[in-house]
C-alpha cells in the first residue's frame, strides 16, 4: 500500500522551489554592490583620547632616557653610608620645582 504525502513526487513542487531559489539568487546578485560603491559606504575612523596621547607622548621620552649605570649608584651608595655624600638643600629645592612644573 503507497502513500502520497501531498504530492511530494509531483514536478509541480520541484519547479516551485527552483524558481524560490533562482530568486534569491537574483536578490543577492542585487545586494552586492561594485567595489567603488562599497568604498562609499563608510569609512573606519580611529580617534585616541587625550590620554592615550600623553601616555604615548611618555613612552616615547622613556624609550630616549639614559640606562642606568648601575656603577654610579653604587659609588653614591657608597658615599652616603661613609657620610662623604654632602647635599646642596638650595640646589635640591630647584631641581624639585623645576620638575613639579614640568609634569603640569
Amino acid at each position: 500500500m503507497a502513500i502520497n504525502i501531498n504530492n511530494l513526487n509531483s514536478n509541480n513542487q520541484v519547479n516551485t522551489n527552483l524558481k524560490q531559489q533562482n530568486e534569491v539568487k537574483q536578490q543577492a546578485a542585487q545586494n552586492t554592490s561594485t567595489p567603488a560603491q562599497s568604498a562609499k559606504v563608510g569609512q573606519d575612523s580611529v580617534s585616541l583620547t587625550p590620554q592615550a596621547k600623553q601616555m604615548s607622548e611618555l613612552q616615547k621620552k622613556n624609550s630616549d632616557a639614559p640606562e642606568i649605570n648601575t656603577k654610579k649608584i653604587e659609588e653614591l651608595k657608597k658615599a652616603i653610608q661613609s657620610g662623604d655624600y654632602k647635599v646642596d638643600p638650595e640646589k635640591l629645592a630647584a631641581s624639585i620645582a623645576k620638575f613639579e612644573f614640568d609634569i603640569i
